[in-house]
């Protein structure tokens, strides 16, 4: 399925191996990696095309399904929980109605979704006229050329998901490798810094920072180095946390992006990182906050601008406080079916 600007497979829970380490070398084949083409599986040689959910119908009071997110590398025989994955989480909900772990509810059928990766909850809400899922509608998000039937989602109680705080050294800005940076965990780890302070506009495109190994150098020296204070200990092969390069908006938004995931140049923004960039904005102290344009009001709507579009955040709030964060995302099933791994008995 496309879940928001993501791509991935989705597997019932029961119909993987119980067994993490059977699970992954399963995973690992069935998309070909490590290569950087994945051309011996599903994957599509990039890390926004290489994701999996995996969903379980749950036994939590008040909630429908159980989602665990594991992002599979490109060309590292890796496969991480490290984190969350909001746009595959857009997918979440129709699958699981699909799939009979949910009852379609009228024309619309609100999926309560805990989140495994995060011990976090979050609320879909799908399109099922009839009881049917559809995926055919109006709704356009930047980064998808076709639009599809909306499925807003709303988060609750995001903040520290990973890092057991909003702010999970206490202050709103540090300085690493003399670059003043704000630390922050509104559902995705990030390190917000200036583009200028690296000697870049920060409206470059995704190909000019994947080239420029000066810029991407310094910026693993930060991670390495941040990974530790935010409670992510050594974050050496992890994927957490996102850097993220802010600039003034340019299109009318509230702040222009370059998030990092870690090593390439996101196409977009993630959509919890989204959540956190603007939660950073309405810092004082944060790089962002002096570069945003933040609209009045105790419900804001925020733009966050990217390479290729923008993502619009719904942050409400309570005084100073981000209370909860809704988006909207669309989700499209491409194919149903099976796939085939390649291992050997040995490696089984």
């Amino acid at each position: 399925m496309r879940g928001g600007t993501s791509k991935g497979v989705y597997f019932l829970g029961d119909d993987l191996p119980d067994d993490i380490a059977a699970r992954d070398a399963f995973l690992l084949s069935i998309m070909g990696s490590p290569d950087p083409r994945q051309i011996n599986g599903i994957g599509g040689a990039d890390p926004l095309a290489s994701k999996v959910g995996i969903v379980r119908k749950s036994a939590r009071a008040g909630v429908d399904v159980d989602y665990l997110f594991l992002q599979v590398y490109v060309d590292q025989a890796l496969v991480s929980d490290a984190q969350n994955c909001g746009n595959i989480l857009a997918g979440i909900g129709p699958f699981a109605i699909e799939r009979g772990l949910v009852e379609p509810m009228g024309d619309e059928t609100r999926v309560r979704i805990y989140m495994e990766n995060t011990d976090q909850i979050a609320v879909a809400v799908v399109q099922t006229p009839n009881g049917v899922v559809t995926y055919q509608g109006d709704a356009m998000i930047d980064g998808v050329p076709r639009p599809s039937a909306p499925i807003p989602l709303e988060f609750q109680d995001t903040a520290g998901s990973m890092c057991g705080a909003l702010l999970p050294t206490g202050d709103e800005v540090d300085v690493i490798d003399g670059i003043e940076l704000t630390m922050i965990d509104n559902g995705m780890p990030c390190v917000i810094m200036r583009a200028t302070d690296f000697g870049i506009t920060g409206t470059e495109t995704r190909e000019e920072l994947d080239g420029n190994e000066a810029l991407r150098t310094r910026l693993e020296t930060i991670r390495l180095a941040c990974g530790p204070l935010m409670n992510l200990g050594d974050v050496r092969d992890k994927t957490v946390p996102k850097m993220t390069l802010v600039s003034a908006p340019q299109n009318g938004g509230a702040i222009m992006t370059r998030s990092f995931i870690p090593h390439r140049c996101h196409a977009s923004i993630g959509v919890l990182a989204a959540v956190t960039v603007a939660s950073a904005c309405l810092m004082k102290k944060s790089p962002a906050y002096e570069l945003a344009a933040i609209p009045d009001g105790d419900s804001k709507t925020m733009q966050i601008e990217h390479p290729i579009g923008a993502t619009a955040i719904v942050a409400r709030m309570d005084g100073d406080t981000v209370t909860s964060a809704a988006i909207l995302r669309t989700a499209r099933k491409l194919f149903d079916g099976r796939v085939f791994h390649d291992l050997t008995e040995e490696e089984i």
